[in-house]
């Protein structure tokens, strides 16, 4: 996609620019917050970006976007502080108007690089540093108000560990601040790295955490993450400049390759000293760094060992400071010349192009002044330059993570109908042509093939295998064990079909020394896709990949491995009865003919970790009693409530957990997608016995309820053989159905009301004219109840309750409860806010209690 590249700011008519752009390109928009002199943004704005808004503290620095032109109109220039009402208004006023004017329904990105003094390792001087650090918590307020498509926040390597002071008043670290107010809502990777390795040419180790929104479908941190590349030697980047020799010296063709004058007798200091060397390594007592008091000599002290040293040549580049001026900070020395690096050669080692502006004056006029004025202006103007560079994020890294991002916001979406019309045309779901076109298209990446590959297969239905997108993917894997866990990793996956897991997998894990992956799979045909698939991708050596063509219920394996992840296939074995005896010996739970609960068996006996996606019925279904029971004994950290957004178009609520096989319970963390929130409390608390299945969403309105109620007072029946077809509008006997039942009454309701004459030979006849039978409508958030009248009986949309004790009574109070607020979101979450298995059971009518006297 080529770029926008109007100058705005030059233009005569900039509304009809925009909108021409936007009609052409679309509008990519960002705002950038505590954005200094906006370095690393650049990176954005040469990717075509449009800033909204940009706010930093201090004028000076600006001053220097506006010359860069960074924002369209001058209002998105914002001077202040982040924590003032007045500088947020702003901002806020400055989006609500792109969004008016030019239909921008959300903000694309939001950056934010707050400053990092209450964090970083150099600053020796902290003070007040909740106070400091809490403007990360501005960041997230901000980002949880705007909800942009994308967050972008970078600071110092202590950053996620520091505490802020968050916007619930606790004190708590920076990552888990951001974590309990945006995860809710985005995917988010917290990685530290040194930018040295992903294309900037000096050491910076920095901590980067991106975030992408939950809706966005098929992208995860890891696709708009920058991509490692070979590091270069510091000759490789400033060598091509020409060397400085004489103090004050300004090179003729750039006012930035110069000479900064230091105090002459230092000189001494570090003209003898070779690449490597400090001058406290000096033998000569007299060049040792010092100063003399009273004709005393009295040496610096050397705290940290990089001050006047000499750079190498062929190393990489050191890390560029704030007071990258003077030979006494930080790796500042050039390797040859006796001189601190120039402003031209910092911008280099920090990737920022020659096209960056420093000043209103262009560049060319600049370099034509006169000697005196040039060094007028580097008076002026060179420590605050040398600030903002010692303070940036290199430019090269926002550019690749803009150039992603517009890549993924301006590409179409390979919708499933394009996808069936693609199989259909090229004759894909014959396994050779769809072979040939993966191993011959470069079109489409993984992600995209192994949908295609998803849907060709005319045996997906069969095998239950599905496509897991890659967002889907991503959400689970963040929250697998930490890479620095493991030398040696050994992963499997027990159900691969195209391989959706392995890309995030890999990246996840490519700084481990050693991973094993094995990928198991019944269906020879997916095996040989996925092979073809990988070929796709880079994979790194420390990856290796094993094909397994078994059935992973019956497959003998050797080992034991550290993660298992995956999604099993979901179906009932009813046919195969010999099958279904050899998947459940040795099974612990025997109740259920579900091979997915087979899977989570197997997978816990094999496996140290075991992330999988399954049905959401595993929560609370009668079949699954056992298997909840044997799984709650182990630490369960993480339950994904997916609700119906895991799998489009497939009617099926699903969930995923990651449980610890070698660990007892302890805290569970429950994200879902239904309420967009991530919570936390103790497992027990969760999975209490008190109740006969897990209640995810448990919390105080929840406890108030039950302390208020006794429950397991009654037993279900429902009737599964009254249908249409033996009903009619007239009869003996009135079938009421779940439209039919009040609140302790029955709504008579036209040409819906059924009857039938003989109900003998149907088991729900032994429920006509009893007493104290209670009817409830099935599949309902709005319980209701009355008793069963005489000369009327129910059909399968009606629930029948009996007392399992017969001395006991149930009165009319105890009905009218189940028809209040407090109880209808009890019961909400008592059904832990299913959709689709709201059916009344005898786990579930559990919760019709009845009042404590």
């Amino acid at each position: 996609m080529a770029k926008v590249k109007y100058d705005i700011e030059n233009q005569g008519n900039t509304s009809a620019i925009l909108s021409e752009a936007k009609s052409t390109y679309g509008l990519q928009t960002y705002i950038s917050l505590f954005s200094s002199a906006g370095i690393g943004c650049y990176g954005f704005k040469e990717e075509g970006f449009y800033c909204i808004a940009t706010v930093e503290l201090l004028e000076r620095r600006l001053k220097i976007q506006s010359y860069n032109h960074k924002c369209v109109y001058n209002s998105g220039y914002i001077c202040g502080d982040m924590t003032m009402p007045e500088t947020k208004e702003k901002i806020f006023s400055e989006l609500d108007f792109w969004k008016k004017g030019y239909n921008i329904t959300d903000l694309d990105v939001l950056i934010a690089t707050p400053p990092c003094q209450g964090m970083s390792v150099a600053n020796h001087k902290k003070k007040d540093e909740l106070k400091r650090n809490s403007l990360v918590v501005e960041s997230i307020k901000m980002t949880k108000q705007i909800k942009p498509k994308f967050f972008i926040y970078e600071n110092v390597r202590a950053f996620l560990n520091s505490i802020c002071t968050d916007i619930d008043g606790k004190d708590k670290s920076i990552k888990e601040a951001i974590d309990t107010n945006l995860s809710g809502d985005y995917n988010i990777l917290y990685q530290v790295l040194n930018f040295k390795d992903y294309g900037n040419p000096s050491s910076r180790t920095r901590t980067l955490v991106i975030g992408v929104r939950k809706d966005l479908k098929e992208i995860t941190p890891f696709d708009i993450f920058p991509d490692k590349q070979q590091e270069k030697t510091l000759k490789q980047v400033i060598g091509h400049l020409p060397s400085l020799t004489k103090m004050g010296e300004i090179s003729d063709n750039d006012i930035y390759h110069n000479f900064r004058k230091y105090s002459p007798h230092m000189e001494a200091w570090i003209a003898d000293i070779k690449e490597g060397q400090s001058a406290f390594d000096n033998t000569d007592p007299s060049k040792i760094p010092h100063t003399v008091k009273d004709g005393v000599m009295v040496y610096n002290a050397n705290k940290n060992g990089d001050k006047y040293t000499r750079q190498y040549w062929n190393k990489v580049a050191p890390c560029i400071h704030t007071r990258n001026d003077i030979l006494a900070s930080q790796n500042t020395v050039h390797p040859t010349d006796n001189r601190v690096f120039s402003i031209r050669e910092i911008m280099l080692m920090m990737s920022v192009p020659t096209s960056f502006m420093w000043s209103d004056i262009p560049f060319n006029d600049l370099n034509t002044m006169s000697d005196k004025l040039k060094r007028e202006f580097l008076k002026k103007e060179e420590i605050n330059i040398r600030q903002n560079l010692g303070e940036a994020v290199p430019t090269v890294i926002f550019r690749q993570i803009a150039h992603k991002i517009r890549r993924f916001l301006c590409k179409p979406t390979l919708s499933e109908q394009d996808i069936k019309g693609l199989i259909e045309k090229k004759s894909l779901t014959t396994q050779s042509c769809l072979l040939n076109y993966i191993k011959h298209t470069n079109h489409y990446n993984f992600a995209e093939l192994s949908k295609i590959s998803e849907l060709a297969n005319a045996l997906r239905e069969d095998n239950s295998a599905y496509y897991t997108r890659q967002d889907i993917c991503y959400s689970i894997i963040k929250h697998l064990p930490d890479p620095k866990d493991y030398i040696e990793l050994n992963i499997l996956e027990p159900s691969i079909g195209v391989g959706n897991f392995l890309p995030t997998l890999i990246q996840k894990y490519s700084s481990v020394q050693t991973v094993n992956i094995d990928v198991v799979d019944i269906d020879i045909y997916s095996i040989e896709i996925l092979k073809e698939l990988v070929s796709k991708i880079k994979i790194p050596s420390n990856i290796h990949i094993s094909y397994i063509n078994e059935d992973f219920l019956l497959y003998n394996f050797d080992k034991k491995y550290d993660i298992i992840v995956g999604n099993p296939p979901y179906k009932k074995i009813t046919k195969e009865k010999d099958l279904l005896s050899q998947y459940k010996a040795g099974l612990y739970n025997k109740d259920t003919n579900n091979i997915f609960s087979f899977f989570i068996e197997k997978a816990m006996k094999i496996g140290n970790v075991v992330s999988l996606i399954v049905p959401k019925s595993l929560i609370n279904a009668p079949e699954f009693n056992a298997t909840r029971s044997l799984m709650k004994e182990k630490q369960i950290s993480h339950i994904i409530d997916f609700g119906e957004k895991g799998f489009k178009g497939v009617k099926i609520e699903t969930i995923s957990f990651i449980l610890n096989t070698q660990k007892k319970p302890q805290n569970t963390i429950v994200e879902s997608y239904i309420t967009d929130e991530v919570k936390e409390h103790k497992q027990t608390y969760l999975m209490d016995s008190t109740f006969p299945y897990w209640i995810i969403y448990r919390n105080d309105e929840f406890d108030e309820v039950v302390n208020k109620m006794k429950f397991n007072v009654f037993k279900a029946y429902r009737d599964r053989v009254i249908t249409k077809a033996i009903t009619k509008k007239n009869g003996k006997i009135r079938v009421l159905k779940s439209r039919n039942i009040g609140n302790n009454g029955i709504i008579n309701i036209p040409e819906y009301d059924s009857y039938i004459d003989d109900i003998d030979g149907l088991d729900v006849a032994k429920y006509l004219n009893q007493t104290n039978c209670v009817l409830l409508p099935n599949l309902t958030y709005n319980p209701r109840a009355c008793f069963l009248p005489k000369g009327c009986i129910a059909d399968g949309s009606v629930a029948i309750l009996t007392l399992t004790d017969n001395t006991d009574s149930i009165t009319k109070a105890d009905l009218d409860f189940y028809a209040t607020d407090s109880f209808t979101k009890f019961y909400a979450i008592a059904r832990n806010l299913g959709t689709r298995s709201l059916n009344i059971d005898n786990n579930s009518v559990f919760f019709f209690g009845k009042l404590k006297q």
